[in-house]
């Protein structure tokens, strides 16, 4: 009779540990999967930036009195090199997003430059990588989703408070980019 009960308790002990076991192994690689997702989020918007000094010179020569907008761009892009973390980076993506609508604008009032083909290549180009940030994003977010779900849901909970796993912050669009962007000539 005492066999069995330490036989259950070795069985009990050995189901426990194959369950952490497998909820870690699981959890890291959910977390590896949101730093890589977050790592394309980043690249994408490495993109963009990239593009805009383009973008911006050539709007230089064709509309040099529009300072004002040029430099916002510059300094939202700056800004935005700058920022940790998803938060951060949202709001300062928010900002260029301002800021290049509000370039955007003035372009169009300078038929010459929507004509040149540098220009209509470099929005080609910004237009596609507007497109990739938006499904890196998503696929970011969606990341997110299933990490957070799994540290929630019982029993990865258990093993993911005990290992340190938290919460991830999802991306969210800063407030002030579902504002349109008021331009004033």
């Amino acid at each position: 009779m005492k066999n069995i009960g330490v036989w259950i308790v070795l069985a009990l002990v050995a189901i426990l540990a194959i369950t952490g076991i497998s909820s870690y192994n699981g959890l890291v690689g959910m977390n590896e999967a949101v730093n890589g997702k977050w790592s394309q989020v980043e690249n994408q918007l490495q993109r963009r930036a990239d593009l805009i000094p383009n973008l911006v010179s050539t709007v230089k020569g064709y509309a040099a009195h529009e300072q004002q907008a040029i430099q916002a761009v510059a300094d939202a892009r700056a800004k935005l090199a700058g920022a940790q973390g998803p938060a951060a980076k949202a709001q300062a993506d928010g900002e260029l997003n301002n800021a290049l609508s509000r370039l955007l604008v003035i372009a169009e009032n300078y038929p010459n430059l929507k004509a040149d083909a540098n220009f209509r290549q470099l929005m080609d180009e910004l237009s596609g990588t507007e497109n990739r940030i938006a499904v890196a994003r998503k696929d970011y977010n969606d990341s997110v989703q299933v990490f957070n779900t799994r540290i929630r849901s019982f029993p990865s909970n258990l093993f993911a408070g005990m290992l340190g796993f938290t919460a991830k912050e999802y991306f969210k669009a800063d407030e002030g980019s579902k504002q349109v962007p008021q331009v004033k000539f």
